[in-house]
Order: structure tokens, then C-alpha cells, then sequence
């Protein structure tokens, strides 16, 4: 029995490395273990040894028993292997590039801020930029807001505590700093920097204390512009801004003014526009943005002379201008980085 048991252990080791599949592999362990098998034979042989020689017989035959199943779990773990190796494919190259890598778009407000820019480079503006912290000077005072005005309140403005410095933020004073409220402290501090002839355009960031909802945000953003120079007049800037109405919003698009006031322009009109094939615009007249002639003030604030030199002004929100260019009804949708809404634009 010995020589049996050692010859079916040789020839099971001796076959496993010919197992290729699951089929082959339960021929093979039903050869030894099967009904008919070999070592199954042997066991049967049990009861006609012995009485007394039965026990350490039986112990040869669980030892033998032991090394089978090695045997077969050896060759089930390679075929475990060699079926995961078929579900994953070939291997990979983790160095190579993923071919199914996202792609990213462009935030529809940078989209709308660079159709807008592009428009007016066109004609000879250029972008200027300045500090999202301001100054009340940069930001008020020189833009002819007078000490009492709302948007000075507490309630409208983002103020720094008195204590508050900032090395890189320029003062003209002893005023105090302030998230911005709009990007027109950009067109002072380029006044004061450059003599006319001006032609510049002022995007970024702005803030005011308003209460979050479908068509307020305590952050948004702004895009202004500001042309001085000699003999610039009211007809100018409807000219310009017509200009604009229809290279954003097509050639049907009409502009439309109405007397208003600002601390800043005189005079001062809002601005509405109609676009027929706009759904979110169609044949009724919306407001976009607000413009006027430069106030003489101003000028004499930055030491330009009014009497030789005039300009125009405008500035318009970006997310007003996307909501009704892409048809949104949530200001909050362009803040929130939900894939379902930016992936649109792409």
C-alpha cells in the first residue's frame, strides 16, 4: 500500500501542471478522489488489512489524503489566477495616459467674461485690473459717493476691521479697507496712474451683504468699462454699446436707454436690452447693465481736467449676462461645481 500511495501522489503532482481549464480540472481531482478513482480504491482496501495494522495504515492514508489536496488547491488557486487574468485583459502600462480621461470645459462665467472682453479688445479697449481689497477712497470717495450714500452702509459693504493693514493695497488716506463693491475703484487707480487718452476694461470679483438666492450672491462678478479722451460724447456710447448688444446677442439685438442716476456719471442711463430669439430675453426689454458720462468730479478726483477731457462709463454683472446668454434661472447653479451643470458647457 505504501508504493500505491506514493505512486498516486507522483502521478497527481506529476499531471497538475497540465490542468488548463475547470473541466480538465474535475476530471482530474474525480481520477484520484472520484468514485472510481484511484485513491478512493485504496481507501476501500482498508478493511481487508488487519485489525491490528489498521490504525497506522489508516494514518498513511490521511497523510496521503492531506498531500492530494495540496495538490489540488495548488492547481485551483492557478486557475483562479488564470480566469481574473482573462476578466482584467491585457496587461496595463500604469506609465501610459488613461484613454478615457475626463475633459474639463471652461467655467461658463470665464466663457461669458471672454466673449465680453473679446468683444471690446476689438474695438481698442485693454484689461486693467486691481485689488479685490479696497480702499473707501478707490472704491467711494473718488467715484463722487458722498459719506451718507446707502451703498456706504454697514448693511450693503464688506468693511475691515480699523486695526486691519495691507502692505500691497495702496491708501490715499486714513480710510479704511473693504471688499470691493465694484470694479469702478479699478478705473481710479488706472486714472491716477495714466494721462487720457483711456480705453479700458475692469473684470474680476466684487462682493456687497446681500442674501444668497436665485438672483443674489454675496460674490459675484463685474465687468466695466471707461473711455476718456477729447469730444467723447452720449452718442458714443450708445454707438458702443449697440456695437456690443448685437456681437454678444446677435444682429437682431436692440439697446435701449433710460434716465437714471448715479454718484459717478452724468448723465446716467440704465441700460435694457431685447434680443427676439433669446427665450430668456425674447420681445420684452431686461435690464443689463447701467452706463452714463464720466460726473466732472470724478475727474477733478484723479486731476484730470474736465474742461479739455470727457469719457463714458458702463458696467454690467457676468452672471447676469450668462443667465439670460444661457437661458439659467439660478444665479447659485455657477457656484455650486455640480458636474450636471458646468459639463453643459463644454
Amino acid at each position: 500500500m505504501d508504493e500505491q500511495l506514493k505512486e498516486i501522489i507522483e502521478r497527481a503532482r506529476g499531471q497538475a501542471g497540465e490542468i488548463a481549464n475547470r473541466g480538465g480540472f474535475e476530471a482530474f481531482k474525480a481520477s484520484f478522489v472520484g468514485p472510481q478513482g484511484s485513491f478512493t480504491a485504496l481507501r476501500k482496501q482498508l478493511g481487508t488489512i488487519p485489525k491490528e495494522q489498521r490504525p497506522e495504515y489508516g494514518k498513511r492514508i490521511n497523510e496521503a489524503k492531506d498531500q492530494l489536496e495540496a495538490v489540488f488547491a495548488e492547481v485551483n488557486e492557478r486557475l483562479e489566477g488564470m480566469e481574473l487574468a482573462a476578466l482584467i485583459g491585457p496587461a496595463v502600462d500604469p506609465t501610459l495616459p488613461s484613454p478615457d480621461r475626463p475633459v474639463g470645459t471652461v467655467h461658463p462665467l470665464t466663457q461669458i467674461l471672454e466673449r465680453i472682453v473679446g468683444i471690446f479688445e476689438k474695438v481698442g479697449f485693454t484689461v486693467a485690473s486691481g485689488p479685490e481689497v479696497e480702499t473707501e477712497f478707490f472704491c467711494f470717495d473718488a467715484l463722487n459717493t458722498p459719506p451718507e450714500h446707502p451703498a456706504r452702509d454697514l448693511q450693503d459693504t464688506y468693511y475691515m476691521p480699523d486695526s486691519t493693514r495691507f502692505s500691497n493695497v495702496s491708501k490715499h488716506g486714513e480710510e479704511r479697507y473693504l471688499l470691493r463693491t465694484h470694479t469702478s475703484s479699478v478705473q481710479i487707480r488706472t486714472m491716477l496712474k495714466e494721462k487720457p487718452p483711456l480705453r479700458i476694461l475692469s473684470p474680476g470679483r466684487t462682493f456687497r451683504r446681500d442674501t444668497a438666492d436665485a438672483t443674489h450672491s454675496a460674490n459675484f462678478h463685474q465687468i466695466e468699462g471707461l473711455y476718456v479722451d477729447k469730444g467723447v460724447k452720449v452718442t458714443d456710447l450708445k454707438a458702443m454699446l449697440d456695437h456690443f448688444a448685437r456681437e454678444l446677442l446677435g444682429k437682431d439685438a436692440k439697446v435701449r436707454f433710460r434716465p437714471h442716476f448715479f454718484p459717478y456719471t452724468e448723465p446716467s442711463f440704465e441700460v435694457d436690452f431685447s434680443a427676439e430669439h433669446l427665450g430668456k430675453v425674447g420681445k420684452k426689454w431686461i435690464e443689463i447693465m447701467g452706463c452714463g458720462m464720466v460726473d466732472p468730479a470724478v475727474f477733478e478726483a484723479v486731476g484730470i481736467d474736465p474742461e479739455v477731457y470727457t469719457g463714458y462709463a458702463f458696467g454690467m454683472g457676468i452672471e447676469r449676462i450668462a443667465m439670460i446668454a444661457y437661458g439659467v434661472d439660478d444665479i447659485r447653479y455657477f457656484y455650486q461645481n455640480d458636474q450636471r451643470f458646468l459639463n453643459q458647457f463644454a
